[in-house]
């Protein structure tokens, strides 16, 4: 087994493009959850329904341009040198959190909400090119190391985000991301020069048949499709539990909002440390052997989640971070968080080390970007199955099972999809069969 190479964060095959990627996840969470604070607790203040419309409407501007632009953003990232795309990127996002700054030092919503979309334009662009470009400058025995890095920090930088709002003013918050955005497009011009193959892409104006193109090719190649999918559901249950941390805490463990706080705190710390984890279990090896495994603990804890949160106890409405530990039954509750997250960590990052490693080089921004596609289709559809069972009285507890179960089939389905496992290797000894087949990593 090997640690993650952290030597790569000094090198400038890698270093500069972690920093990039770090400060736009940190800037996106930040703008997001300032505009959701400053509606909150001062534009709509005593609103609820109010503050829960336009909170959605912000997530759903947000997350509209993955419909709408990632094929012509994978098409675009193939055609291009990447790291000059990623120096216009970052120079387009100063202009963003500029006018983001302006948006909360004049409390305007209609500004905020194009400012979000306008993100949200940054990274559907941003988001296949951080993970096509790191085959180009890092060696085969780098990739899983680089990209465990990769989601650690931007799961570290999403949290710094989320959690920023709660110390400083809005406006503050909007001051500090500019600078950030400033700092990022100086960590990008040091990004050595990635460039297209040979050939050339023609791009698709028309974003429904582009659309269409880049998930046909992607579902034509099995592999990169599997793993599509199951970062596809990893991203919906991750997105399920994070909307509910809130309602979860304050209203059905009765706790206040600083146990909201250690929510966030252990799930992304325990995301990050299985992203590592898992490069050490595989010595940098590619890899789909953890994956199923991954699933079922992840499905495992979620399960566990649900007797554990049913059954609490609030010893003092609004407890703080002490007082809940001291209930009986929340250190159940944080270990099964923490496991859940860990194993999300095991699950996703091989997931996103075959995708690249697995999609042809002159389409790899393509299948990157279909993976984007996907995965907002299948949290927009989770999303809604959630949102209908909330309002035929579905508890939290209850969602969290539904998705722990449905992990479970994902899981078992994928002992069986992935050609070599060690759950596969597992089962082929009980049964008997003293010779294993050759490895394979492919998932």
């Amino acid at each position: 087994m090997s640690a993650p190479d952290f030597s790569l964060l000094a090198k400038r095959r890698f270093g500069p493009m972690f920093v990039v990627q770090f400060i736009g996840a940190f800037n996106d969470n930040a703008l997001k959850y300032a505009m959701l604070f400053l509606v909150t607790f001062t534009l709509y203040k005593g609103d609820e329904n109010g503050a829960a419309s336009l909170a959605a409407l912000a997530t759903g501007l947000f997350i509209l341009p993955y419909f709408l632009f990632s094929a012509l953003a994978g098409q675009i990232a193939d055609g291009w040198d990447k790291a000059k795309l990623m120096r216009i990127v970052k120079a387009a996002e100063i202009v963003f959190m500029a006018l983001g700054l302006a948006g909360l030092a004049l409390q305007s919503v209609p500004l905020l909400l194009t400012v979000l979309f306008l993100m949200g334009c940054h990274s559907t662009i941003f988001g296949p090119v951080k993970y096509s470009i790191l085959p180009q400058h890092l060696g085969p025995n780098e990739i899983m190391g680089g990209t465990a890095m990769i989601e650690a920090g931007t799961f570290l930088a999403i949290l710094g985000g989320q959690l920023m709002p709660n110390f400083v003013p809005p406006w503050e918050a909007g001051l500090v991301a500019t600078g950030l955005a400033v700092l990022g497009f100086l960590a990008s011009l040091a990004i050595p020069p990635a460039p297209p193959a040979p050939g050339g892409v023609r791009v698709e104006r028309n974003v429904f048949r582009s659309t269409w193109h880049v998930l046909k090719s992607a579902q034509d190649g099995r592999d990169a499709w599997l793993c599509i999918l199951g970062i596809s559901w990893f991203f919906a249950v991750g997105a399920v539990l994070l909307n509910d941390f809130a309602p979860l805490v304050t209203n059905q463990l009765g706790a206040g909002k600083p146990v909201v706080t250690l929510f966030l705190l252990v799930f992304s710390i325990s995301i990050a440390i299985g992203s590592l984890a898992v490069n050490r279990l595989l010595g940098g090896r590619v890899s789909a052997r953890y994956v199923p495994l991954a699933a079922l603990l992840m499905a495992g804890f979620m399960i566990d989640l649900w007797p554990a949160t049913g059954g609490f106890v609030v010893t003092a409405p609004g407890a703080d971070i002490a007082r809940f530990v001291r209930a009986p039954g929340s250190w159940r509750i944080l270990i099964d968080l923490a496991g859940l997250a860990f194993a999300g960590g095991m699950f996703i990052v091989p997931l996103y080390a075959l995708l690249q490693t697995n999609s042809p080089v002159a389409e790899r921004s393509r299948i990157i970007a279909a993976n984007n596609i996907v995965n907002s289709l299948v949290i927009v559809l989770v999303m809604a199955v959630v949102i209908a069972m909330a309002k035929y009285g579905a508890s939290i507890s209850a969602v969290i099972a539904t998705l722990g179960f449905s992990t479970l089939v994902v899981a078992l389905g994928s002992c069986w999809l992935l050609p070599e496992t060690m759950i596969k290797r597992l089962i082929r000894r009980a049964l008997g069969r003293t010779q294993p087949s050759p490895p394979q990593d492919i998932a």
